[in-house]
């Protein structure tokens, strides 16, 4: 058995994410340095406290852009650690039946015994041939773990 570790994020998304991120705190700093003066008829005027709340919503929309490049997937000879945008797995090669990328599916899943599919938000259909070698990569280990067959607790 082979003691590999097989590390996949993504690649596409994140550089996505990244460019985006830095283009809205540019874009809400541009607008925050261009609030100035009253509003309309004189009711209101902006304030510094008015620009750095603006430039603080750019920040906070950036941190919610960069939550997707959060996704991660580590799988060695133990199991498999699923980290999504939301949530974290980490599952044992006992309980995956097998690792499937269906035609057309934006993302792999894990399919468990149980009949449940984990989505694996790391291996994107987006990142073309690095997510196929990584399924390949993670196929090999499962085949290299085979599950063990629980016990039936009931005696016969």
């Amino acid at each position: 058995m082979s003691d590999s570790v097989v590390t996949v994020r993504p690649r596409r998304i994140r550089l996505v994410c990244w460019a985006s991120a830095v283009a809205l705190v540019v874009v809400f700093s541009a607008v925050a340095t261009s609030l100035r003066g009253s509003l309309g008829d004189g009711y209101g005027t902006f304030q510094r406290g008015d620009q750095l709340a603006m430039v603080g919503l750019g920040v906070f929309g950036a941190l919610g852009i960069l939550l997707f490049t959060r996704p991660r997937v580590v799988a060695d000879a133990k199991g498999v650690r699923v980290r999504n945008v939301i949530g974290s797995y980490e599952l044992p090669w006992e309980v995956i039946r097998g690792v499937r990328f269906d035609r057309g599916a934006p993302w792999a899943s894990l399919e468990l015994h149980d009949d449940d599919l984990l989505p694996m938000v790391a291996l994107q259909a987006a990142d073309k041939e690095r997510a196929v070698e990584a399924v390949r990569a993670l196929r090999r280990l499962h085949q290299a773990h085979p599950a063990t067959p629980a016990a039936d607790p009931t005696p016969r």
